[in-house]
């Protein structure tokens, strides 16, 4: 593989996202949000201002789950079958370049933009809020920042996939948002299903000791586990204490998982592609 090549195929990619200010829109949706809950989050409890980095993380947690998997499987739905259906896949092909530096470097290109996005739009309002921080709310601050763009890197992934095993480009749209519903919505309600056909409360029988291992199937859970079971103050709101073991909450397997939601869709979108 000649790695010159994939990142002249990802520089053009990211390049081209900047010039169509795809990354400005995106980061001033992050920071107008970002504020807007960091101020306002509990105007409806009759109070106006940042109250803790705990609930600040908690709500833009909520938040991330349903925005940033949506802009990343829009993103990156037809970076394959779009340019198959505009004829412009057997140009790039012609070129000396391999199938897999051609996918590599879309998706680096791709998941650059969606990062510097991402990272831009919240780092705008973590400098805001530093002032009112100490060292220990910056490190949460931050290591929500870095799981954000984990996140959007695996269903960006997901994306590329998808557009890999699509005929079409309608038809990868429609199984995007699919996939998008499925994971967001659909999935824990299934759990939650589960949860109680298997035994009511967690460890009360099949389906409470099965839970943890499921919540990893699903990248939008991983996420929320990844910043939520750290906040001592929420961590019992969002009731992960008493269905989720501390020995699955370590940073570094739940990061461990969510690169292997990246690097697994990518690979077999690989595989295929190469087919």
């Amino acid at each position: 593989m000649e790695f010159a090549q994939v990142a002249t195929i990802a520089g053009k990619e990211f390049w081209d996202r900047i010039r169509n200010r795809w990354v400005l829109a995106v980061a001033l949706v992050f920071t107008a949000f970002a504020l807007s809950i960091a101020y306002f989050g509990a105007a409806q409890q009759g109070t106006v201002g940042f109250r803790s980095i705990e609930v600040t993380i908690a709500s833009l947690v909520s938040l991330v789950i349903y925005l940033i998997p949506l802009i990343a499987l829009l993103l990156g739905f037809d970076a394959i079958v779009g340019e198959r259906e505009r004829g412009s896949l057997d140009l790039l092909l012609s070129m000396p370049i391999t199938r897999v530096e051609l996918l590599l470097g879309k998706y680096l290109g791709l998941a650059a933009a969606l990062a510097f996005s991402t990272v831009a739009g919240f780092g705008l309002v973590g400098l805001v809020l530093s002032a009112q921080l100490d060292l220990a709310a910056l490190f949460h601050y931050f290591g929500f920042m870095a799981s954000s763009v984990l996140l959007g890197c695996a269903f960006l992934s997901l994306a590329v996939m998808l557009s890999v095993f699509a005929a079409e480009r309608t038809r990868a749209s429609g199984l995007a948002i699919a996939l998008w519903f499925f994971f967001v919505l659909v999935f824990d309600l299934l759990l939650l299903g589960a949860l109680v056909l298997g035994g009511g409360e967690a460890g009360g029988g099949w389906g409470g000791a099965a839970l943890p291992y499921l919540l990893l199937l699903n990248p939008a859970d991983v996420f929320r586990i990844l910043n939520i079971f750290s906040l001592e103050d929420v961590r019992t709101l969002y009731g992960l204490a008493t269905v989720f073991p501390p020995a699955l909450a370590q940073p570094w397997l739940l990061g461990a998982v969510m690169a292997a939601w990246i690097v697994a869709p990518l690979a077999l979108a690989a595989w295929r592609f190469r087919r």
